[in-house]
């Protein structure tokens, strides 16, 4: 049995694959202990699951899971966890930017008895920037600055994604961690409740030398969700929160179009506010097929049908907004209250007949 569970999630990074493979090899063979790597594809288009296979075909120790479509990183690990049979579980991106020379001393802390979690940290060594864009340092350092501010995490780098756990005490929690998100790291020390002993190890975070990064919208979006919901200690669910943030995108978007077409196009108001709507709720349900619904995700066919029934659904939801707003309107006449209880019950109705009906659990 391996002592050792090194899981890492990849998706589209064949020019990454073999060196990535190389490194983790050759420092873990060095620290004489048994160990697995288990490599997750997730979904990917390229070249990445047919080296992978070569891999594990040389190499025992390998395990290559592979999973129907891009579920997202969260889900990668926890499929990788889930496969993982050594007492230590390390997480790693397969990006090439996590320092491997590291390990020896991250499983020391651990080994010794010294933490429960070992984070990987980027700001420590005051290096995170080295290895970002001018975008996703921005984007670093906010989602940093927010996690330590409204959730109370000491961690100086609670967005990492290169850390090691004992694997118990991620057992003791995995039916509690949320399957959507980009930062699992995040998600478990708050779902531990401070019970985990934390240490965190400095490292230089390297730049990128081949492939794609996977940062874009939807990982913004998944990382207000799992804020939002763990600031209302999981009573909000992460799933509703993303599709309540999709809407407001899609808010902006109505009224950037309907702008547009009356102040641009000289459109009568019914013609503008027509497009405006058809606007808003292909984008709603684009944005929701790839982030809120990313582990349910429609495609081909299904979309055009999915796309159909959501705007149905958003009809009839419209009708209870406006009953409930009306009928509240008229029993009290303070027009925000009716206001916003009919905008809450059209959410909610739109929201449940969407996970039933149009994303439903196959």
């Amino acid at each position: 049995m391996p002592k050792y569970s090194i899981v890492v999630p990849l998706h589209n990074e064949q020019d990454n694959v073999t060196d990535l493979y190389d490194r983790l090899k050759a420092v873990m063979e060095a620290n004489d202990e048994p160990f697995e790597i288990v490599l997750v594809d997730d979904g990917s288009k390229d070249g990445t699951f047919p080296l992978l296979r070569e891999i594990a075909a040389v190499d025992s120790r390998v395990t290559v899971v592979k999973l129907r479509r891009n579920f997202g990183q969260t889900a990668g690990l926890a499929a990788g966890f889930d496969h993982a049979r050594g007492e230590y579980i390390i997480a790693m991106d397969g990006d090439l930017q996590h320092d491997e020379s590291l390990l020896p001393r991250m499983l020391n802390r651990l080994v010794n008895g010294d933490a429960d979690l070992v984070v990987g940290s980027r700001y420590t060594a005051g290096t995170v920037d080295a290895g970002f864009d001018s975008v996703r340092s921005a984007y670093s350092h906010t989602a940093t600055g927010l996690a330590q501010k409204l959730l109370g995490t000491n961690l100086s780098d609670p967005m990492s994604g290169f850390f090691m756990v004992r694997r118990e005490r991620v057992e003791q929690v995995a039916d509690r961690l949320s399957s959507i998100g980009f930062k699992i790291l995040l998600d478990l020390v708050l779902t531990t409740q401070g019970h985990l002993r934390i240490v965190e190890e400095p490292y230089t975070f390297r730049l990128r030398q081949a492939g794609e990064s996977k940062f874009d919208l939807r990982i913004g979006l998944e990382f207000l969700g799992l804020l939002a919901a763990k600031l209302t200690g999981g009573v909000v669910d992460t799933r509703f929160l993303l599709f309540t943030l999709v809407g407001a995108t899609g808010l902006v978007l109505h009224l950037a179009v309907l702008k547009l077409g009356l102040a641009s196009f000289d459109l009568p108001f019914s013609v503008a506010q027509s497009i405006a709507t058809f606007a808003a709720l292909l984008s709603n349900f684009l944005l929701n097929n790839a982030t809120t619904y990313r582990d349910r995700r429609l495609r081909g066919f299904s979309l055009a049908t999915g796309f159909i029934a959501f705007c149905a659904i958003g009809a009839a939801g419209a009708i209870s907004n406006v009953g409930l707003a009306t009928w509240l309107y008229s029993e009290h006449s303070v027009w925000w209250v009716a206001g916003a209880a009919g905008s809450v019950m059209g959410a909610l109705w739109n929201y449940l007949m969407s996970s039933q009906f149009v994303w439903r659990t196959r």
